[in-house]
């Protein structure tokens, strides 16, 4: 009996494993909250603003409401500028189950503004894709090229065959650290030193040619 009891505990310990696998993996594939949406643009989508929608939670990867598919041709270009700095660790990448799964992914890191033309040069990585629909398969970064990323430009140029690529969900994981916020705080400290003699002290030691 002893026995019986131990093994249905470990078949509850196992569900819980896989719940907390999920909620982690959640809380890891994040970084789409700290993407500037705004700014972020997807080249050749057939519609405008479609790219944006492929950033969501973890959870809802699977969700095939929200997707991007290219217009003129196969290929498609994201531009991502995020609002800090990122030390990006995994890629996943959703597509559907045919031939419209993109086969390749071209990665640039803080290349603000690429075009198709300048995607034509050598990227910081490349992966070759298999068809993941779903978004059960990541792809790993060289760590070392992307630790310090403010903007991330990922570059689609073929898929497995059709017209046209169609993609669900592009998924981020990594750490992220607000970009600048130690030079913002002094910048805001010294515009409001108005102070004559707070502004003797504040340049002391740097040099009083101001004077």
């Amino acid at each position: 009996m002893p026995h019986g009891h131990s093994h249905d505990h470990g078949g509850c310990s196992h569900e819980a494993t896989d719940v907390d696998h999920a909620l982690e993996m959640g809380i890891e594939y994040s970084l789409y909250t700290k993407i500037d949406l705004d700014n972020t643009e997807c080249l050749n989508e057939e519609t405008d603003g479609q790219g944006k929608s492929v950033f969501k939670p973890y959870e809802r990867r699977q969700d095939l409401s929200k997707f991007v598919q290219s217009d003129a041709d196969e290929e498609l270009l994201f531009n991502i500028p995020f609002t800090g700095n990122v030390k990006l660790k995994g890629i996943i990448i959703s597509g559907a189950n045919d031939d419209s799964h993109p086969n390749m992914v071209k990665i640039f890191k803080n290349r603000p503004r690429m075009t198709f033309d300048d995607a034509k040069a050598k990227p910081d990585q490349e992966f070759h894709l298999t068809r993941d629909v779903r978004g059960e398969i990541e792809y790993s970064p060289k760590v070392v090229t992307f630790s310090s990323v403010h903007h991330l430009s990922l570059y689609f140029p073929s898929n497995f065959g059709d017209d046209n690529t169609r993609i669900y969900y592009i998924g981020l994981r990594g750490e992220f650290t607000e970009a600048h916020y130690h030079g913002v705080t002094i910048c805001n400290y010294e515009a409001r030193a108005n102070a004559a003699d707070h502004k003797d002290k504040a340049f002391d030691g740097v040099g009083r040619a101001i004077q």
